[in-house]
């Protein structure tokens, strides 16, 4: 998710319990100032009553609600002197014209106490209040409108201000993704003001151009190493065989010179396996375009054809979809290579079979061999062999895994059917 989205969602959460705490804060206060307004009417009618009451006497026998808002029952003096003013909420039962039923509807009534001509009465006057449930209706009608408007405009102001705002991060991002170590481009800049970014892209620089001294002494050290062992290794090579084709050494001492050779010829191996292993990993094949791995595949079976003829192995090669990646072709030819050089060299000694697969995303390759599983936790890790001959480096997997991970592709290995499973999913 993206910055600005992850803003808008924290935001919107934290405007949700801010509106909710105001809502429920402002519901009190105005539950609050409403009764206050009804006691401060109700205070007035309490004069107007008591002072119409000492005019008029009549007043004094509604002894119910039934013909006004108010009732009077006469009560003791004592009680009287010592009653102060009492203010509650209840209800009062209320029927239309028409209504069959009367309706309950809430009310705030003040109790007092007055004496007239010597004789002391009970006052209960009735005021009507606003039902809390219609209050509460319109005020969360009125908070959803009121959330969603902040929203909306939070939503306005990411898209149109913060964007803006943001918009020199979000270039030096994309520099910073399309840069690449050894291209000799300069470092990634963007003109901005804020100091933030700024102090970003002075740390990205400094990192860069660590990384880009690293890279380049790792690239020399390559060099110097391909150059360094390769050449006098294969020199060693070849005086030893010259030293075979001489013909004048007995068994013993030609046997020891052929077992010599084999090392030197696997040290070989090992290095150039090696060699490729570290640029694949410094990510020094630059050279991407999009690559046909139907067209890989075709140009890479002619060459294990002998091998496939001598163990008797049966190929079966089905595509079902032309597979397109974007890569070094280099790689994808070692990719490739690798993965079917693996699939016939491990195969079964006689009357094998490799099935190569290739659909829209996936290259799978089925292969028999030996009748168990590999160790699916440890395949793709360097020198590792499932057996102990040494004709091979243990690198092969390792160096398709590499590849696998600098172009994100996906690979798995299973064992079913008495068959090796490998899948690569792109």
């Amino acid at each position: 998710m993206k910055l600005l989205n992850q803003s808008i969602k924290h935001i919107s959460i934290s405007i949700l319990a801010v509106v909710g705490i105001w809502g429920a804060v402002f519901y009190y206060n105005m539950i609050e100032e409403i009764k206050e307004n009804v006691d401060d009417g109700l205070e007035n009618y309490k004069r107007q009553i008591i002072y119409k009451a000492n005019r008029d006497t009549a007043l004094l026998s509604r002894v119910d609600f039934d013909e006004a808002f108010y009732s009077i029952h006469p009560i003791d003096k004592q009680p009287a002197l010592t009653f102060t003013d009492q203010y509650k909420d209840t209800v009062v039962h209320i029927r239309g014209i028409d209504e069959v039923y009367a309706r309950t509807d809430p009310a705030r009534m003040l109790t007092t106490a007055f004496e007239d001509g010597g004789k002391y009465y009970e006052l209960k006057i009735i005021n009507p209040m606003i039902e809390k449930n219609d209050l509460i209706h319109r005020l969360l009608i009125n908070m959803i409108w009121l959330y969603a408007f902040l929203v909306i405009a939070i939503i306005i102001i990411n898209n149109i201000v913060l964007q803006r705002l943001w918009k020199p991060f979000y270039q030096l991002l994309q520099k910073i993704k399309t840069y690449r170590l050894g291209s000799n481009e300069n470092f990634p800049e963007v003109k901005t003001r804020t100091r933030e970014f700024n102090d970003l892209q002075k740390a990205v620089n400094t990192l860069l151009s660590h990384s880009t001294q690293v890279y380049d002494q790792q690239k020399q050290f390559i060099g110097n190493a391909s150059h360094e062992l390769q050449t006098p290794l294969a020199i060693m090579v070849n005086k030893l065989e010259l030293l075979l084709e001489k013909g004048n050494l007995n068994d013993e001492d030609a046997e020891k010179i052929a077992e010599t050779m084999n090392m030197a010829e696997r040290l070989i191996r090992v290095n150039k396996s090696l060699l490729l292993l570290t640029k694949i990993e410094n990510k020094q094949f630059l050279d991407e375009q999009p690559v046909s791995v139907n067209r890989v595949v075709e140009q890479r079976l002619p060459d294990l054809k002998d091998i496939a003829d001598f163990r008797k192995i049966t190929i079966s090669f089905v595509q079902e979809a032309e597979l397109t990646k974007e890569m070094d072709p280099a790689l994808a030819e070692i990719l490739v290579s690798n993965l079917l050089r693996n699939a016939f060299f491990h195969n079964t000694p006689k009357a094998g079979a490799v099935n190569i697969t290739i659909s829209e995303k996936k290259l799978h390759i089925i292969n028999t061999g030996k009748d168990m599983p590999l160790d699916a936790d440890k395949i793709f890790d360097r020198f590792y062999k499932s057996g102990s001959g040494n004709e091979h480096t243990g690198l092969g997997l390792t160096i398709i895994k590499a590849i696998c991970d600098l172009y994100g592709i996906s690979i798995t290995y299973q064992y079913k059917d008495r068959c090796h499973h490998f899948t690569l999913i792109f």
